[in-house]
């Protein structure tokens, strides 16, 4: 018997279908993600290259991570990664070698300043990579826009290599409204006058750096049978005790001293639980023992618990353990801060500082962003930084007002769902595209 003949509708579907097939096929790109950073090195910039290299393996791309001798030797990672020995100029001969085994589309480099042993090689690397007769397309992500310190009275140098790097990239991501401007603005700087006067609007746009916010490190996954009053027991945490967390590396620009201070000023029920530990830098474990001292010169040793460096599903069990969440960031709350992220998905009432994400928006086109700024008392309570007086009062506020708490909470859930890892991924899958239609 003669199989009965398809409709003519029923061909084109199948047709489309094989097209969709195709395209998805074509669409996958091989990624190589660039980050001195990385796990099982603690840190939010390695957090944050594994979370978006996963995303993206997720998605269909292939993709390979270079970074830190130390952190491949350990094989933790669950994606390839590729060794670079240091991050002077030898590390160039070293990226160009893994280029021409990987031969990836895009070169994605996560930029944070002191990631890189404060060397402008880093810097300097999409300058090197131009002069190769093929390469990738290259993207940095600007983690932060510290000027690096190199040698004593680098002076203008230090901005100059950290501009270099953002100029000689065929496109920038950045993490905030702030950053956008700071980049917007060098980048335009290297067009010479009168091709920017007679550059139409086509070009402008694809100059201009792409926002694309940071997601939360710490997913809400506790371990396997958490049962929270028996982690908060655990804990030595009392039933009538109020329970504080601070989540992220000890280091000065957290303003954990001004939290200490705040404590101080808070009953005794109120107690502070400090997720995660210290920052590698020299000062950064300088200013954790000026903590230290500080707690034990309030003698309010009893009151804070120090967990140290702890994996995420512990830290998820952390934050669900507490009952409010303080952030004093010492330069204001800012869409680049994971831990503000994971605070507040993890349902925490939070009292952080104002931030530059805060301020009235700069006269930017409004198709870049698609971020919410936090609300004083809608998503969170802001304070002033270095307060810990307004601090104090805000901790109290939450402790006083349940039903602040509960709209709080819900508030922070909600306002975390555009950083969803996804969204994220499918952002920065985007930005490749376009790169890759541009060579």
């Amino acid at each position: 018997m003669n199989p009965r003949p398809q409709p003519a509708s029923a061909g084109l579907v199948m047709l489309a279908h094989g097209f969709n097939r195709a395209w998805l096929y074509l669409s996958r790109m091989r990624i190589a993600l660039l980050s001195a950073e990385y796990p099982p090195q603690p840190g939010g910039v390695g957090d944050y290259t594994l979370r978006l290299g996963t995303a993206l393996a997720e998605r269909g791309h292939t993709i390979n991570v270079l970074t830190s001798a130390a952190n491949v030797l350990v094989g933790l990672s669950s994606l390839p990664t590729q060794a670079i020995a240091a991050w002077g100029w030898r590390s160039w001969r070293e990226v160009v070698a893994a280029l021409d085994r990987l031969r990836p589309d895009v070169l994605h480099i996560q930029y944070q300043t002191g990631a890189y042993g404060m060397h402008p090689a880093i810097n300097l690397l999409p300058w090197r990579l131009r002069g190769l007769p093929t390469r990738p397309r290259i993207a940095v992500t600007a983690h932060d826009l510290l000027m690096p310190y190199l040698f004593p009275k680098a002076g203008p140098l230090r901005g100059w290599v950290t501009r270099r790097l953002l100029r000689d990239a065929d496109a920038v991501v950045v993490t905030n409204e702030q950053d956008f401007a700071q980049v917007a603005e060098w980048r335009m700087a290297r067009m010479p006058p009168q091709t920017l006067a007679s550059a139409g609007s086509r070009y402008l746009a694809a100059d201009l750096p792409v926002v694309i916010p940071i997601g939360s490190n710490i997913p809400v996954a506790p371990p396997q049978g958490y049962d929270r009053a028996d982690w908060r027991a655990q804990l030595g945490v009392q039933p009538s005790d109020l329970l504080v967390a601070y989540f992220g590396l000890v280091s000065r620009s957290k303003g954990l001293d001004v939290l200490i201070d705040a404590l101080g000023q808070l009953p005794e029920h109120m107690r502070l639980i400090v997720v995660g530990g210290m920052a590698t830098a020299p000062a950064d474990r300088a200013y954790a023992e000026e903590v230290h001292r500080h707690i034990d010169a309030q003698r309010l040793g009893r009151r804070v618990i120090s967990t140290g460096h702890c994996a995420a599903a512990e830290v998820s069990a952390h934050l669900l353990a507490a009952d409010l969440g303080a952030l004093p960031f010492a330069d204001g709350a800012s869409f680049r801060r994971g831990s503000l992220l994971a605070l507040l998905a993890h349902g925490l009432p939070t009292a952080t500082t104002r931030g530059p994400d805060q301020m009235p928006r700069a006269r930017l086109p409004s198709a870049s962003f698609t971020l919410r700024p936090l609300v004083d008392g809608e998503s969170a309570l802001l304070v002033p930084p270095s307060d810990a007086a307004a601090l104090a009062s805000a901790l109290l506020r939450l402790a006083d007002d349940p039903a602040l708490r509960e709209r709080l909470a819900a508030a922070g859930r909600a306002w975390t769902a555009p950083f969803a890892w996804q969204t994220i991924a499918a952002q920065h899958e985007a930005l490749y595209e376009e790169l890759r239609r541009e060579t």
